[in-house]
């Protein structure tokens, strides 16, 4: 660290971490006015009225604050996803892409509602989006911070992470002694500040609408990201509770859910310009990281995950081709692996674009520069310098702990015999013990990932993936190799062959009734199992639990540490007027901007507004570009009556805007200067797929669904118009 200049007071630096945290609360008066960078907390909102008043926004910026009221507790998680109640009869608009699981479990080959879409003529015909489908309405978002670091203060590593996981779970299980609530606690500022988060969560979600996926995404993996896009990217589930007005299980006697807000479907243009706002549940950013991690990201992170989902990819592909049923049974699996390898090429491709690691490493030293002036700054240079040590050892061995990570998650049966290996584990534990994910709250989830496994799994898919995972494992340093892994299946490719044919052929976890079976079975009867993956994953399991024990180790230290660098990154942001907001954590957030065109290059501009006439100057007729014929047909028609663009003189599809987005915002609303909802974000362009790591106003943008488009499609060429009129739309 840079020598001092000025002594240092203990006083000063109580007073330099109070002004951090001050910042944290606050916000800096200076921003850009009409929005753009900030994914903001609600409780932010009525610090910056006036910048959300001089970007357009005609509403009340304090209500924005309120998560009881509307607009803010019509946005909902999917747990993953994003949506929003449009009715008082519990209809939710999301995206077809977050819906795309629960499509493919209701499609068979014969039925395949993929490819045909879904309208659900009346309540009866909507279908169950499965048992694990949630629907979640935060009510509460409270300040916890001090109970939560209570009994970890004076602590380090593993005794750090264990007292804030007790004090975390303590506060869960009282928050859901509320039946019918999920309860969790973020962490904001890594580890500087937690809040206490409460969602009314609703079980028996159903699908109602979805268009066939040559619309809901048609252009696939070639326009993922692209622009421009002309995605017909939404879809429809309700949401049903017991005829108590209770959360209920799926029963063909639960009555819809009435939610206390719901949307406003707006029926006025969009033009570029307006102002534009977005809540949702964004998943994680990194921009608050240190400049050593954001050069690991490039030089080494992301080049090793692009290799694996491209190798994962192709081996799933390989397995499933000629083979109808196993390509509708990894449809899904199959569009998230795609999805996860063009963000990762797209991250590294917009990170060097942006060249984020220099732009990082040059903002890090003008911040530590600025620190090493502050009064009583040691201690936090300190716990800079500590941190900064324990990351670097941290990426030693971290490309088979990717790898294990894969066997272990990505596959169905595989999978399914290790979480019952691990909850036979954790049952013998007190609740309030166990590992997170297997305490009882979690076993509901447990269940229905167990029964819906066969709907997505094949036996030879699922040994040529872990084919294809083992073999990179074997090509791994003789030192990194995880040793258990090679005894399970072998050190060489003869013998992973014959031990996965071994494996699938003998195994009855192919069948729901004993997975089922053995979920209910006390903890040594599991153990006991003989069932050959039940074995391996028994097997398997002390690698787990090794690595997860140095993984609690050190983010336990690292959420000790990092609050330092914060604080100074904190405060050196407030002494340059710049506002500070959290990186996202999958908790409820707001951005807002415009919409905005977009100038990827020299002498090149992009229009902010799409329409039909590109869906057909892309179709080719062969996937991904192979529109219905009805589709085709009602744009020659050119029947687009109130949803056709005044100024276009046609129907509009998709447009950008510069609103701050990333994964988990897929579904959420983009409400117009009067909180009306004017289009689903579904995207981020290609230029912009980095903005996890650095927003570049430049080339950030988020692509929407224009809601034009779905009410023209659900008009005129899948109609529905019972959806239509329960949203007050006209039917035209």
């Amino acid at each position: 660290m840079t020598d001092k200049t000025l002594p240092f007071a203990a006083a000063a630096a109580c007073s330099l971490v109070a002004a951090a945290t001050l910042a944290m609360a606050s916000v800096p008066a200076h921003a850009d006015e009409v929005g753009g960078e900030g994914m903001w907390l609600p409780s932010q909102l009525p610090a910056i009225a006036d910048r959300l008043r001089a970007a357009g926004y005609k509403g009340d910026a304090a209500a924005l604050a309120d998560l009881t009221k509307a607009p803010m507790n019509a946005m909902v998680s999917l747990g993953g996803c994003t949506a929003s109640f449009v009715s008082p009869e519990g209809l939710v608009v999301t995206n077809h892409h977050c819906a795309r699981g629960a499509i493919q479990l209701n499609s068979t080959p014969e039925d395949n509602l993929l490819e045909n879409g879904f309208i659900a003529a009346d309540r009866a015909a909507e279908r169950s989006a499965g048992p694990g489908a949630r629907v979640l309405v935060t009510v509460a978002f409270d300040k916890v911070t001090d109970r939560i670091l209570a009994d970890a203060r004076g602590r380090t590593g593993r005794a750090y992470y264990d007292a804030v996981d007790a004090a975390e779970k303590a506060l869960v299980a009282e928050c859901e002694a509320d039946e019918g609530y999920r309860c969790s606690v973020a962490d904001m500022y890594y580890g500087t500040d937690f809040y206490l988060i409460k969602q009314l969560e609703l079980k028996d979600i159903r699908l109602v609408y979805a268009p066939p996926e040559a619309i809901g995404n048609y252009g696939d993996e070639i326009d993922n990201f692209m622009w421009p896009r002309h995605s017909g990217d939404f879809a429809f589930y309700r949401a049903y509770v017991g005829k108590d007005g209770k959360p209920a299980e799926f029963s063909a006697d639960n009555v819809p859910f009435a939610p206390k807000a719901w949307l406003e479907v707006s029926t006025d243009p969009v033009a570029e310009g307006d102002y534009a706002m977005l809540a949702g549940y964004p998943g994680r950013t990194y921009r608050h990281r240190m400049a050593m991690e954001f050069a690991h990201q490039v030089e080494t992170g992301l080049p090793s995950r692009i290799a694996l989902y491209d190798a994962m990819i192709d081996a799933i592909e390989g397995a499933t081709a000629g083979d109808k049923a196993a390509e509708v049974a990894y449809a899904s699996t199959l569009a998230g692996l795609k999805n996860g390898l063009k963000r990762a090429q797209g991250e590294l491709d917009g990170m060097q674009r942006s060249d984020a690691v220099a732009v990082r490493r040059a903002d890090e030293a003008a911040m530590l520069a600025w620190l090493a002036k502050q009064p009583g700054a040691d201690a936090l240079e300190a716990d800079i310098e500590a941190a900064q040590a324990l990351i670097a050892a941290s990426h030693e061995g971290e490309e088979a702990s990717q790898l294990f990570a894969q066997i272990r998650g990505r596959t169905e049966l595989l999978a399914a015999a290790y979480r019952l290996q691990r909850l036979a584990l954790e049952r013998g534990k007190p609740d309030a013990e166990r590992e997170r994910g297997y305490q009882q709250r979690d076993e509901a989830r447990i269940r229905a990932a167990l029964e819906q496994a066969t709907r997505r799994y094949d036996p030879k898919v699922e040994k040529a993936l872990l084919a294809e995972l083992l073999q990179r494992h074997r090509a791994l340093p003789a030192a990194q190799r995880i040793a258990e892994i090679d005894a399970v299946f072998g050190a060489d490719a003869a013998t992973v062959a014959k031990t996965l044919d071994r494996l699938y052929a003998d195994t009855a976890l192919d069948d729901e009734a004993e997975r089922l079976r053995l979920l209910a079975a006390d903890p040594a009867t599991v153990r006991a199992s003989t069932d050959p993956l039940m074995q391996a994953a028994a097997k398997l399991l002390p690698a787990a639990l090794r690595e997860e024990d140095e993984a609690k180790q050190l983010a336990g230290d690292l959420l000790r540490l990092r609050p330092a660098y914060m604080k100074g990154l904190i405060g050196y942001r407030e002494s340059q007027g710049r506002a500070v907001y959290p990186d996202a954590n999958s908790t409820l957030r707001i951005a807002f901007g415009k919409v905005i065109d977009l100038h990827p290059r020299d002498a090149v501009r992009y229009a902010p507004v799409t329409t039909v006439a590109g869906i057909v100057e892309k179709h080719t007729g062969v996937a991904p570009f192979d529109a219905p014929d009805v589709l085709l047909e009602a744009i020659a028609k050119g029947d687009f009556g109130s949803t056709a663009d005044p100024k276009l003189g046609t129907q509009t599809v998709n447009f950008l805007t510069n609103l701050d987005t990333t994964g988990g915002n897929s579904g959420s609303a983009v409400l117009d200067a009067n909180g009306r909802l004017i289009g689903l974000h579904f995207d981020s362009n290609w230029e912009a797929v980095s903005a996890s790591w650095m927003f570049d106003p430049r080339y950030k943008r988020g692509i929407h669904v224009d809601m034009r488009y779905a009410r023209w499609l659900m008009s005129q060429v899948y109609p529905a118009p019972h959806l239509l009129q329960e949203m007050n739309l006209p039917l035209e």
